[in-house]
């Protein structure tokens, strides 16, 4: 009865498996061409995955439209071009050095250089800011406070 559970579930498994997985191209150099020009693009639904590793309905129409165009002869060029043209330069996970995308590239050294100078100006604030010694009269009341001997007012 057990061997007949363990044998049902294997068929069924067996059977989910074949109606959800796709099936590869016949040619391995253009469907190694096609992975590699998803993982050059940004899912434009999740964003923080690439249109390869992405779930999404989207993701799935721009991998299908990446395969017809590398049937159709077009170049990596042509099919990265013919994605900004149509979503812009969001799509790449490396976008172009231009004025638009500026902030982009200049961004992160632009907010560690703010750091930098925020973070040596309280430093240098701190440093001056040391207090002035004691004099020999306040130095007894504060030993004399210590020492419990003098009631506070």
């Amino acid at each position: 009865m057990r061997a007949l559970f363990i044998v049902a579930l294997l068929l069924v498994g067996a059977a989910q498996a074949q109606s959800t997985a796709v099936p590869t191209e016949d040619d391995p150099v253009a469907s190694r061409r096609a992975v590699e020009l998803g993982l050059k693009l940004r899912c434009l639904v999740c964003q923080n995955q690439s249109i390869e590793d992405s779930h999404a309905d989207l993701a799935s129409d721009l991998r299908r439209q990446i395969r017809e165009q590398i049937k159709a002869g077009k170049s990596d060029r042509e099919i990265i071009q013919f994605m900004t043209d149509r979503y812009g330069d969001f799509v790449l996970y490396e976008p172009p050095f231009k004025a638009t995308t500026l902030l982009l590239w200049a961004g992160p050294g632009l907010l560690l250089a703010i750091g930098a100078i925020v973070m040596a100006r309280v430093i240098r604030t701190r440093r001056r800011a040391t207090p002035a010694p004691l004099s020999d009269a306040e130095r007894a009341r504060a030993e004399a406070l210590l020492a419990g001997k003098e009631s506070r007012q």
